[in-house]
């Protein structure tokens, strides 16, 4: 699938995280994007790979939901509302959630990827 709207990159990434499906997850962002993470950045498909993998590794199910989204000119940035759970190293199930902003940019083929992710950017 393709994201042909700003939301829809949320809505996939929802999707992948779900289903397990790192290579697709990876491919939802530009090649040179920034995740931002509690102990810093992660820039470029190989780092992001590593980061996003945890997410793949601890079996995580996530809901996104995305609740306003600005748009200007092939870029967009979403204001997203996510809640997950997942499998920590001892097995044990954890709760966690966040409000991101993202950025988005329509690529010239007409779909949208990641620029900038922020997962906790609702809270700086």
């Amino acid at each position: 699938m393709t994201a042909r709207t700003p939301e829809d990159v949320d809505r996939l990434f929802g999707e992948y995280v779900n289903a397990g499906r790192l290579d697709d997850l990876v491919a939802l962002y530009e090649p040179d994007a920034v995740l931002v993470q509690r102990g810093g950045t992660a820039r470029g498909h190989a780092q992001l790979r590593d980061a996003l993998g945890t997410l793949i590794a601890a079996k995580t199910a996530i809901a996104m939901n995305v609740v306003k989204v600005a748009e200007s000119g092939g870029v967009a940035l979403l204001y997203n509302q996510w809640s997950a759970k997942a499998t920590a190293p001892d097995g044990s199930a954890v709760e966690f959630s966040g409000s991101a902003r993202e950025v988005v940019r329509r690529q010239p083929d007409g779909r949208w990827l990641f620029a900038i992710d922020d997962p906790y950017g609702g809270g700086a």
